[in-house]
């Protein structure tokens, strides 16, 4: 899929083997269950703090030295072997290699063509290539999360809004084309079942491969006005379900939706601390509670690793508008995952800093976000995705039908 599988000339960073296969698996594990850490047994190699940081910039993005200064006392990041496990069924391996004899950029850049199933440029040529890896890395058929959602004061008190989404993506089942999906890439259906001033609020959205030619399409029902209505405003940086203005709707996967107001560039390609195998902040055995903290998540349970990522800046077109004028995003280079992003507002200073807690699910197998979360270091806020520690874990492969996502049934679904 066009990573390097040669390890770093210094031996921190190792040769990719294949990412966790089942002969991974951890013992006592089955499918369907909560993911078991396969790397329990790891000890931190070291911790960076806001004392020493400054001896680790090279390796650092602006945002995560920017999250030091900012929370001196109480942010670090324990550093842990580098284990290289992302992983993806062998089709789309298979695909991906196919893809790199044909995938092609089509609308400026908002679109794909002549692709199937894998990643559509496991030879990236340029940004537009790298985002779309990120966009249509695999993400199985359909399933059901729970997407819970914390938004905390400064002081670190929060409400639990959960959130539970179901997502369909035909791009991603085994022997589909893109003539087959309709020009569809992705089947979202989010409803929120607390608190009660929020619950029965529903979204659809319909993401489509080609925003140039069909933009996003989406409806909101609201269970007070029991009416489904469109959402045209549910794209770029319109705030995000029940968010209080710290997400926008582009911060979705760290990116997603259209990309035509931006230009967009690689930088290069780095080794760096990365949020990585986050199965620590995964665990069953945690709660909310144990997570949310001041400015932002428990550094008890998060895990950075060194790894090798792609670099790309995108910056803010004169002729459009948009609440950020610059980003910089830090995808792996093992599964296109964006893993941070740095946010900068309209005068060009640091806003946001951006983290995606992934792990691999190995049962499907991809390398995906457990938590996201997004800290606005100006205000000392931020929001936090994926707490689902209690609740059921990711499906990915679940049978759903696309019938089930149209505004018609939309209302029948939606409920006082």
């Amino acid at each position: 899929m066009g990573s390097i599988r040669a390890g770093s000339a210094d031996g921190r960073i190792p040769p990719w083997e294949g990412g966790l296969v089942r002969d991974d698996w951890p013992a006592g594990y089955e499918p369907g269950e909560r993911h078991l850490d396969p790397f329990a047994g790891d000890e931190p190699l070291y911790v960076i703090t806001g004392d020493n940081y400054q001896e680790y910039r090279d390796r650092l993005s602006v945002g995560q030295m920017a999250t030091f200064e900012r929370y001196p006392d109480t942010y670090r990041m324990a550093v842990y072997p580098t284990r290289r496990s992302a992983s993806f069924p062998e089709f789309v391996y298979e695909a991906s290699i196919e893809n790199a004899a044909t995938g092609r950029l089509i609308a400026d850049g908002e679109g794909v063509a002549d692709v199937a199933e894998g990643f559509p440029f496991p030879l990236p040529q340029n940004a537009y290539e790298l985002m779309w890896n990120h966009k249509l890395k695999h993400k199985g058929t359909g399933g059901t999360r729970y997407n819970n959602q914390v938004a905390p004061t400064a002081s670190g008190s929060f409400q639990l809004v959960r959130l539970r989404e179901e997502l369909l993506g035909l791009y991603y089942a085994e022997g589909s084309t893109i003539a087959e999906t309709n020009n569809i890439l992705l089947y979202f259906f989010q409803e929120v079942e607390s608190p009660a001033r929020l619950a029965g609020n529903i979204l659809l959205v319909h993401e489509t491969l080609n925003q140039l030619e069909q933009p996003r399409q989406a409806w909101i029902y609201n269970p007070g006005q029991r009416r489904v209505r469109r959402a045209p405003n549910v794209a770029y940086d319109n705030p995000g379900t029940a968010s209080d203005g710290l997400r926008t709707n582009d911060m979705t996967d760290m990116f997603n939706g259209a990309m035509d107001r931006f230009t967009w560039r690689i930088a290069g390609k780095r080794e760096m601390y990365v949020p990585y195998n986050a199965y620590k902040i995964h665990s069953a055995d945690v709660t909310p509670q144990d997570l949310v903290m001041p400015g932002h998540l428990n550094p008890d349970y998060t895990r950075y690793e060194l790894h090798r990522v792609w670099v790309i800046e995108a910056e803010l077109r004169p002729e459009f508008r948009h609440i950020n004028s610059r980003r910089t995003f830090y995808l792996d280079e093992d599964s296109y995952q964006i893993l941070l992003t740095d946010h900068y507002d309209g005068r060009g200073e640091l806003w946001r800093a951006s983290e995606s807690h992934a792990i691999n699910y190995y049962d499907v197998p991809t390398f995906w976000s457990s938590i996201e979360v997004h800290m606005d270091l100006q205000s000392g806020r931020y929001i936090a995705n994926g707490l689902d520690n209690q609740d059921p874990v990711n499906t990915f492969d679940v049978p759903l039908s696309p019938s089930s996502y149209t505004p018609q049934a939309l209302r029948t679904r939606g409920r006082r």
